[in-house]
């Protein structure tokens, strides 16, 4: 999967919004109900882009012993993953990542924005902010 297939992949998410946050760095942010759920450097590093994705903690552990492509993030936490892009990862395990990245986003939301995102008919218009 190439970077605009991962960032169209991103964008298909129900409610996603894409935005460039942080001055000074050319860093693509994805998020759902103003949380984050995914960024990548616009920049390849070494050649390769690489995105960081939210993920279920013991998920990491698994996903990071079977794939070269799938390491600890710089905060080194197991809570992230940094999925290089056109490596040993899958494109179909790519898609489902970024999903368990916003369900793993969506769960830690009050149940109020819970409802209100599961609530939405349909996906809206995703925008640079």
């Amino acid at each position: 999967m190439n970077i605009e297939e991962f960032r169209e992949c991103c964008l298909s998410i129900k409610g996603a919004s894409e935005s460039l946050p942080f001055l000074g760095h050319n860093v693509l942010v994805f998020k759902v109900m103003d949380k984050m759920f995914c960024y990548i450097p616009l920049e390849p590093k070494d050649g390769v882009f690489k995105a960081d994705l939210k993920c279920d903690p013991e998920k990491s552990v698994e996903l990071r012993e079977k794939y070269n492509g799938i390491t600890q993030t710089d905060f080194k936490t197991p809570l992230w993953n940094l999925v290089t892009l056109e490596s040993d990862v899958p494109d179909e395990l790519i898609m489902e990542l970024i999903q368990h990245s916003v369900d793993e986003v969506i769960k830690k939301l009050s149940k109020r924005k819970q409802e209100e995102y599961f609530s939405q008919n349909e996906k809206t218009d995703s925008h640079i902010e």
